[in-house]
Parts: structure tokens; C-alpha cells; sequence
């Protein structure tokens, strides 16, 4: 162990602190593997590679006069109006999805008045048949168990006339 005195400021503390510091510890080097892919790599350039090219030519496409696209020996291609439609059509399709995502969520949710708003399926509930744990439990020897509370002694802890707060 390293030992190191650190003083403290003037004005702060009168004492000297002594602090055991470890040193670091320094791991055995791991040995390097033997074969190692590079596939990721090379998967990720082409992808890198096509999707830049796919957009200049896209941008060339929906910007270039016909008889530049012409020239180059081109025939056929797409109407212009493909080159608004394809991006709006993206972009709402995105938008859809995020709606549809959302929808899902709120027809998932139970309702305010349902029950499983507030317990789920892990809850711990006592029995309604059995003793009332929470009276036992005030005991001051007693080990409560550990129960959800219901909902209604909640609410009638915290919104009662009696606990107000103003």
C-alpha cells in the first residue's frame, strides 16, 4: 500500500488526513487471437461506399436537364415528380410508424378506473381472510412483512380532510 499525507486547506480543517492509496493494478496482457474477421469492415465501406453513390446519382437524377442525362446515354428513367414523391413518402412512413407505436402503447394501457393500473402481476397483497398485517406489524418487536399497500390506504393516508397541507 501507498501511504500519502494530504493536507487539507487552511481555514478548513486544522488535522493532516492520511488516505491508503492502492497502487494500480496491472492486468496480465491477454493474447492477441489468432484469427479475427474482418468482414465487418469490409461490409461496412460497401455499405458506406453504395449509399453515397446511390445518393449522387439520386441528386444527379432529380437536378440534371434531360439532355445531360441524355448525353450520357441514359434512355429510360423515372419522372421527376419520383424525386419529391420518394422522400415525402419516407418521411411519412416514419411518421406512421411512430404513430402506430404510439397507438399501440395507449390501446395497451388499462384504464384509470382498471385495477391493473397500479398492481401488476408481481404484486404481494395480504389475504383478505387472514389477520391484518399491517396492524401486527406495529408491534415495535415486529419484523413486518414486506406487502404492497392497497391503493384506498393510500389514498386515505395522503387525501384525507385531517392531512391537509396549506
Amino acid at each position: 500500500l501507498d501511504l500519502r499525507v494530504i493536507r487539507s486547506t487552511p481555514g478548513r480543517c486544522s488535522q493532516s488526513t492520511l488516505f491508503a492509496v492502492a497502487p494500480a493494478v496491472i492486468s496480465p496482457r491477454q493474447p492477441l487471437r489468432s484469427h479475427r474477421s474482418r468482414s465487418p469492415e469490409f461490409y461496412g465501406f460497401v455499405a458506406w461506399t453504395s449509399t453515397s453513390l446511390l445518393f449522387v446519382v439520386y441528386v444527379l437524377w432529380a437536378l440534371l436537364p434531360d439532355e445531360y442525362i441524355r448525353r450520357l446515354g441514359i434512355i429510360w428513367y423515372p419522372n421527376r415528380e419520383w424525386a419529391v414523391l420518394l422522400p415525402a413518402y419516407s418521411v411519412m412512413s416514419v411518421l406512421l410508424t411512430y404513430f402506430t407505436y404510439f397507438s399501440l402503447a395507449l390501446a395497451s394501457t388499462p384504464a384509470f378506473s382498471d385495477p391493473m393500473a397500479f398492481i401488476d402481476a408481481k404484486a404481494h397483497i395480504p389475504a383478505l381472510d387472514g389477520p391484518d398485517p399491517y396492524r401486527r406489524s406495529r408491534d415495535p418487536n415486529a419484523v413486518p412483512e414486506p406487502y404492497d399497500i392497497p391503493i384506498g390506504i393510500v389514498n386515505r393516508v395522503l387525501y384525507s380532510p385531517g392531512n391537509r397541507r396549506e
